[in-house]
């Protein structure tokens, strides 16, 4: 049934106050919100997702591509579609623990991601960095890893600014397919 420009808004029983907002579910948000996953402490054995995720197959750990010291993998909570991180195999905390192998191969599958992103989805664009401690904003700190996040001209608009929600148009599994068929060889 159309209803006409003038009328009330539909009234929703148990979604809060009348406000004239709409709602945008993302109940998947509460696990990270939640702090699912995350280590217990700081050691390898603690339950650090960075060391779990290479004992999986590449659909079940979104892995896009393995090195010999260091995979790039798809983040689970991602800041853009395509978010992508170079985590070395080995459980170090800190950038100046890397070997010069692991820093050499971190820096390559770096290369090779903002190559594949370009050639997957037409990234502009690039965020590139690691936060390296608790207060500089890692999330999970024991394990170090290094974030590569595709921009596009125009990419942000209100949804993270007023709405506090990230829109992504592709599921992970798929995003994953399509970075692993792209990346350079």
């Amino acid at each position: 049934m159309l209803r006409s420009m003038t009328t009330e808004p539909e009234q929703q029983i148990g979604v809060g106050t009348q406000d004239a907002f709409q709602r945008l579910w993302t109940p998947h948000r509460m696990a990270y919100i939640q702090g699912e996953n995350k280590p217990t402490g700081p050691g390898a054995d603690d339950g650090c997702p960075f060391c779990s995720i290479p004992v999986k197959s590449d659909e079940d750990g979104l892995i896009v591509r393995r090195g010999d010291h260091v995979y790039a993998v798809l983040n689970l909570y991602p800041y853009n579609g395509g978010h992508l991180m170079t985590v070395p195999y080995r459980h170090v905390a800190d950038y100046t623990e890397l070997t010069g192998p692991e820093t050499a191969e971190l820096a390559e599958l770096t290369k090779q991601a903002m190559t594949a992103l370009r050639t997957a989805s037409g990234a502009h664009g690039f965020n590139i960095g690691m936060n390296q401690g608790t207060v500089a904003g890692a999330g999970i700190a024991a394990h170090l890893h290094q974030h590569i996040v595709p921009r596009w001209g125009g990419d942000t608009n209100f949804m993270p600014v007023v709405g506090h929600t990230r829109v992504l148009p592709q599921l992970l599994a798929d995003t994953r397919k399509m970075l692993a068929e792209a990346w350079p060889v």
